[in-house]
């Protein structure tokens, strides 16, 4: 049972005077240890290792049983909502990976759905320019007393009265204008039933599934021991430097279709990145409170160097291509969203003007969570302009 802290002044402990400290793991009687580990206490009575945001005062789990921990996830601690933040968005994202693979098409067999109607709608223009042109050589087999007899205006525009008198002089023409539609036409089908490669969005849904979910686990862990806050802590900055590079892959893949060498190039040097990043943050002391500003920094200018392959996407395609775009308006968004989150968290605000005052709701951390959750849905939107540019669109 999870023991809330009294309402006292912030100066007063929450616990009893005989089990003050979660550092006194030899208490004098097993009673007396068991129920250490399930109060929740105050900032001061930390370890080291504990110890992040000094403006956030009680309400801290420490050292507490695997067991008592994860149930923890149903209780009410300064991390509750931590998890709940990102657990909550690991499974929007889950629901969007199976109506992404359900309702979106991704070859000729499934075109069913509001989404996919980009494709059916050129097939549907193609077919009427195709209907048009059979009916022109249907005028042209018949006499010229039926050509001329019972057509209204409209179709006269179709069949002209002096089609048929013509029709040995055109028949060559048409046929070879029948041979070169034709090419076309299917041409046109082929492209709308066979939509462009899906697997880049994918790979961005992964990322963001495994950041959000790295992040709640990690969370909700990191008070059970000392060794649980090393690994959970890692895992959390290699979620966020996944979700960072995936994001990059719809961005490269997509708007460089054309061009395979700057495809690859945008791509291996967002992975490498990466790569990067998650291995410096295997260091012991990236994880110091004093870094907190560097570990902002690090990730937010690998989200930052999206804006060069951007700025390269509406330089060549946003004079012709509205889906680059639309996909740049959203990315700029996302952008934003990054962006005051990871301000907020550097900076530790609110809990910094009112110390103490957000230890449950409001404080840095938590609007982080809630920004990092806007800001990747929001290029999960570009990810579908770029579908519905590239479906289209082909190479």
């Amino acid at each position: 049972m999870v023991v809330s802290l009294e309402e006292e002044p912030m100066a007063s402990s929450p616990t009893t005077t005989s089990f003050k400290s979660c550092k006194c793991a030899h208490g004098d009687t097993a009673t007396k240890e068991k129920k250490r580990k399930y109060e929740l206490i105050r900032y001061d009575e930390l370890p080291e290792w504990l110890k992040d945001n000094e403006f956030i005062h009680g309400y801290y789990r420490c050292e507490w049983p695997m067991k008592e921990t994860l149930l923890s996830i149903f209780s009410i601690h300064n991390e509750t909502l931590n998890v709940w933040s990102h657990l909550v968005g690991f499974l929007l994202f889950l629901c969007l990976t199976i109506f992404t693979a359900m309702v979106i098409p991704r070859d000729g067999s499934s075109r069913s759905s509001s989404i996919g109607s980009w494709g059916d709608l050129m097939g549907m223009a193609n077919m009427t320019v195709a209907l048009r042109h059979d009916a022109l050589a249907a005028c042209l087999l018949l006499p010229p007393s039926a050509a001329a007899a019972g057509l209204s205006e409209d179709d006269q525009q179709i069949c002209p009265p002096n089609t048929t008198s013509s029709l040995s002089r055109h028949h060559h023409a048409i046929q070879i204008q029948d041979q070169d539609d034709g090419a076309a036409l299917v041409a046109a089908l082929a492209a709308t039933s066979d939509p462009v490669t899906r697997w880049p969005l994918f790979a961005y849904l992964g990322g963001a599934m495994v950041c959000l979910l790295t992040s709640s686990a990690c969370h909700l862990l990191l008070c059970h021991s000392e060794r649980a806050a090393y690994l959970t802590l890692r895992l959390d900055y290699a979620g966020i430097a996944a979700l960072i590079v995936a994001s990059f892959y719809p961005l490269a893949y997509y708007t460089f279709l054309c061009a395979p060498a700057t495809q690859r190039l945008y791509m291996s040097l967002i992975t490498a990145l990466g790569a990067a990043a998650a291995a410096f943050s295997l260091v012991p002391a990236f994880q110091a409170p004093a870094l907190r500003p560097l570990r902002a920094a690090l990730f937010s200018a690998m989200g930052a160097s999206g804006v060069v392959p951007i700025a390269h996407k509406l330089v060549v395609y946003g004079g012709t291509a509205p889906g680059a775009v639309a996909s740049a308006w959203y990315e700029a968004l996302m952008g934003a969203m990054y962006g005051l989150g990871a301000a907020v968290y550097a900076a530790r605000v609110p809990e910094r003007w009112a110390p103490g005052r957000f230890d449950l709701v409001g404080h840095s951390h938590q609007l982080f969570h809630v920004f990092v959750v806007a800001g990747a849905y929001a290029h999960y939107l570009a990810g579908l302009e770029y579908l519905k540019w590239r479906d289209v669109d082909k190479c």
